[in-house]
This record gives structure tokens, sequence and C-alpha cells, in this order.
């Protein structure tokens, strides 16, 4: 059975034991659940992290209208790390010290979580979290991550990439990676050196810059003038747009380029992202829309993106990450019914959770799991899974 039918069927299977199972609420447990987090909603990160706010509106709403949790009211207490992880580790103590919360959800991009880990891990608070990219880091027994990218992502997403270059019509001899510094970034950018190299593709130029630069000409000159059949972008927000606008300006045009971690609206948006390759654990397209919980979440976030003013309306690997993230906190409270942060991880650890992007665990290497990343493409702006091709949209592949 498709990952993603079997998800499905899951998850109502699950609906259907936590309705038979409720049972009453103590009558001192009548106040809302409290949440806490910080996001990134301002500073060079926050593209993409307003995008994991609307998300996790959406679903304390829906929440809330389902019942909440163990018959109470969620609230969900969100603050500004100003994309500072030095800011995060403040925030999240005052969310346990001052705000006490019940339950933490995680921020947005590998430096802040790790700032929240470390509060998380001094309190004994589990933290479920969405975006965190270099699993050899995260050492903390209760840290469950929803960004599927397995123990070894530096070696099996960029596999997964050059896989479906492989079995594209002109696969690519040459390569340039150009990577910021930014941590979870240069660390896969230094994986994809060593994939392309075991796999025959000549590195012809290794480029890095200062995470916050905005002088992307002298990288592109570069790029130019290395002339590769790939150029493989280590970008964290906008930073991939910026590149491609300082080539436009030279009259550049990657023949591929492939982007690691970009704001979702923005390459869509651009007409120079055509054609950009980029990773996904869902999007708005079958088999993904399959899952009736997928369809209904698809839905309202279309309208609230549109309202919002979002460059990109649809769901995409960052929303997707972050619905993730509730469903496996949801999950875990109604099977636990309770609040104790123990009883949550021990039942995380043991368990094979359905959700939008298929079923989620946590049983190798630092509570990581399956590796469920694919390859997408910006198409007719916009984007679309090209591979595998069991995931891939209704009648795309990969363009050159």
């Amino acid at each position: 059975m498709n990952i993603l039918k079997r998800a499905a069927a899951l998850a109502t299977a699950a609906v259907g034991v936590c309705l038979m199972t409720a049972g009453p609420v103590q009558a001192q447990d009548t106040g809302p659940i409290k949440i806490g987090s910080t996001l990134a909603l301002t500073g060079p990160l926050s593209a993409t992290a307003l995008v994991h706010k609307l998300v996790g509106d959406i679903y304390i709403e829906d929440l809330n209208a389902r019942g909440g949790l163990l018959g109470r009211k969620v609230e969900w207490l969100v603050k500004d790390d100003q994309s500072k992880p030095e800011v995060a580790r403040t925030l999240y103590e005052q969310l346990v010290t001052s705000d006490k919360v019940d339950l933490l959800m995680g921020p947005y991009a590998t430096g802040a979580i790790l700032s929240a880990m470390g509060v998380a891990q001094r309190y004994n608070k589990m933290l479920i979290h969405h975006t965190f990219g270099i699993p050899s880091l995260a050492k903390y027994e209760m840290h469950f991550p929803a960004w599927s990218v397995g123990p070894k992502p530096e070696v099996t997403v960029n596999n997964t990439l050059f896989d479906a270059l492989a079995a594209a019509p002109k696969p690519p001899k040459t390569v340039a990676i150009v990577t910021s510094k930014f941590p979870s970034v240069h660390f896969m950018a230094q994986g994809a050196r060593e994939v392309a190299k075991k796999r025959g593709v000549n590195e012809i130029l290794f480029l890095e810059w200062e995470f916050g630069n905005r002088d992307f000409g002298p990288i592109a000159a570069r790029i130019k003038d290395a002339n590769p059949d790939l150029v493989w972008v280590g970008n964290i927000g906008l930073e991939g747009n910026m590149l491609l606008e300082a080539m436009k300006k030279i009259d550049y045009v990657p023949p591929l380029h492939f982007h690691l971690y970009p704001a979702p609206g923005p390459m869509t948006a651009a007409p120079e992202g055509r054609n950009a390759l980029s990773v996904t654990i869902f999007e708005e397209h079958p088999p993904y829309t399959d899952n009736p919980v997928a369809a209904k979440f698809v839905a309202e976030f279309n309208k609230r993106a549109q309202a919002a003013g979002f460059p990109y309306t649809k769901v995409e690997v960052q929303a997707a990450a972050s619905f993730t993230a509730w469903q496996l906190l949801e999950a875990a409270v109604t099977a636990t019914k309770s609040l104790d942060d123990k009883k949550l991880a021990d039942w995380l650890k043991k368990s094979q959770v359905p959700t939008i992007q298929g079923v989620v665990r946590f049983d190798r290497g630092n509570n990581f799991g399956d590796d469920l990343m694919r390859i997408k493409q910006v198409q007719d702006g916009n984007w679309v899974t090209v591979w595998p091709k069991e995931y891939a949209a209704p009648g795309a592949s990969l363009k050159m």
C-alpha cells in the first residue's frame, strides 16, 4: 500500500480510537492548555517563519473546534525570536519559567531549535519541532522532529536529488556548489560535495557566503565563468532569490539549479525561479491530497494565505512540516490522555504516527526515523513533486 494511503487509513482509524477511548476530564483541569513557542516573525528568516505561524493558527483553531485536548481549550503563546538563536533561548526560558506553559512547540530553523532544545532539556520538557537539519546534533532524548530527513540527510537527501537528475534526459556532468554558512545549510552542502564526487559528477566550483549576505553579484559572476551543468545552491529564505536576481543582471541562466531551503513563495513568483529544484515532503497535488485530513488543511490554508497576502498560497514542504508537528503533539496527548512530558515522549518513541506527509517514526539515530524527502520543481508558477515517480504530480516530470 502507498505510504500516504496507509497514513490516511491509519489516521481514520486513530480518530475512531480516540473517540471511543476518551475518558472523563477531571474537574480541576478546566482551564486552557498552554502551548509555548517562538518563531522568526522578524529578521531574515521571517518569510518562511510566517508560514509556520499561519499553520499553527489554523491547527489550533481547528483543534479547539473539535473540542481541544483532553476536553480543554488550547492556547498557543508564540513569541518573536527575531531570527536569532540567542533570543529564542531567552524566550523559551520565559515560556517555561514565567509563562508556565504546559507544552512546548519548536521554533523555525536549526539554530533556534538547538537553543529551544537546550532549554527543554534543562527543564525536562518534550520538544516537537519541524525544521531541524543536522540530526547528529540532536542529543536530547525527548526531542521529536517533524522534518523527516532521516539520520543521515547529507547523504540520503543528496542521493535522492542525484537519482532524479540521473533519470533526466541529460544528467549533469559538472556542478557548482555555492552555499550559505548557515549551519544546517552548510552541513548539507558538504554532503552534496561528497555525494557528487562518489557519483562521478565533477565539482568545478565551491563558494561560501556569510548568512545575512545581500551582495550576490560576485558569486553570480563566478558561477557564470565556471559554466556548470548544475548549480547546487545551499540557501535559506530569500538567499536563492537574491542569487538568481544577480544572475539575471549579468544575463546568465543556469541550465539546472537546485535550492535547498528557499522561501516558498518568492521562488515561484520570480520569473528566474523557473524550473528551480528543491526538497519536499508534501505538495498540493495527488497522491498527497488523497488524504482527507490533508485536503481539508489545503483548502483552509489556501483561503487564509490568500487573505494574508502571501506570495505563494499553496501548501508545500514548510507548511506540511509545521502541520505534521502539530499532528504529532495532538496524537501523543490524545493517546496518553496526559500532559506529562515523559509519558508523551515515551509514547512517541514507540509509535508510528500517521501524518499528512506519511507515517512518521522515531526509532533510528537521535530520534530520527525515515527520510521522506522527495524532489520538487517550479513548473508553471507552482511547486510540483517530480521524483520519485510514485509521488510526482499527475503528468509531471523533471524539466531541463
